[in-house]
């Protein structure tokens, strides 16, 4: 592959950004033509359309997205090295980078993040949220600070990365405030047979799940499998089915989607990590989420 031409780059990051080519030109001090000829290069030489047109509009396709947050970043951390450079204090608040597996709750994500965001240093955080391996990915080249994940870090994955265990929990199995009678007496058993919401198969959840029905000889009905946790809390408000997620967000759970705890499985282990590439951690917001971590939410 040809090395990226980053003139060309800033030139699609710049219509991108305005949102369109006329207005670029005010920005970039060049002739429409000049813009759309270098974008068509930079098309070609990458392999993929990064813009379609709707009406008399240009919308980014898929890999016009992904082409963008690459370029907000690169072209963010190039003016803050200008002004390292120049002996200029950085204007901008502290940037913090973070990948969220897409299979980890959301409502534990909000606890893991919160001590970071509590810090006196300003920060600018960026969140995205997606498939572990391609989070690694992102990490890997430097685009992420941290990865959260539910899972360590696989040994096939060729990736230089480290796994800080931030603690561990049991789940709570919720109900709506209609069913918790019936399904609280004789728990666990009372799970057999009944609507059961689940995570999507390859989740850490699943797999805990999954093996602690068959230990214990119980069958739920699967109601729905749900690859959004958010989402899948949500149909447990409904009173689609039971579900279970992690204890330690069990009051937060509580108050938002007005469930009832049925019961405690404290056979089944949620984890959770920390990925980075330094064996020890470094950026102070990793260092605050790991401390509280490990002394408060899981202690």
């Amino acid at each position: 592959m040809q090395p990226l031409n980053y003139h060309h780059l800033l030139y699609f990051y710049v219509v991108a950004r305005e949102g369109s080519i006329a207005r670029a030109t005010t920005v970039l001090d060049l002739t429409q033509p000049t813009i759309s000829g270098q974008l068509r290069t930079l098309e070609q030489a990458l392999g993929e359309k990064l813009f379609e047109r709707r009406g008399r509009n240009l919308v980014l396709t898929e890999t016009g997205h992904v082409i963008y947050r690459y370029a907000e970043e690169i072209f963010s951390l190039g003016d803050e090295l200008m002004r390292t450079l120049q002996g200029q204090p950085t204007t901008g608040p502290l940037r913090f980078a973070v990948g969220v597996s897409d299979s980890l709750p959301k409502l534990t994500t909000y606890r893991l993040l919160a001590p970071a965001l509590a810090l006196q240093t300003p920060m600018r955080l960026l969140l995205r949220i997606g498939k572990t391996d391609q989070l690694l990915a992102d990490l890997s080249i430097h685009a992420l600070d941290l990865v959260l994940a539910d899972t360590p870090i696989s040994p096939g994955v060729k990736v230089r990365a480290f796994n800080h265990v931030l603690g561990e929990c049991d789940v709570t199995v919720f109900a709506t405030a209609a069913h918790v009678d019936k399904y609280r007496r004789n728990f666990p058993r009372s799970l057999h047979d009944a609507p059961f919401l689940l995570p999507t198969q390859g989740t850490a959840l699943r797999r805990s799940l999954e093996q602690w029905f068959e230990a214990e000889n119980i069958h739920p009905a699967v109601a729905a499998e749900v690859e959004d946790m958010a989402l899948l809390q949500v149909l447990g408000q409904e009173g689609l089915g039971l579900f279970a997620a992690p204890t330690v967000v069990e009051d937060e759970i509580r108050r938002q989607y007005r469930v009832q705890p049925v019961g405690r499985i404290e056979a089944v282990k949620e984890r959770f990590y920390a990925i980075s590439i330094d064996r020890k951690l470094k950026h102070p917001a990793v260092l605050a989420i790991s401390k509280a971590a490990k002394s408060s939410l899981f202690s």
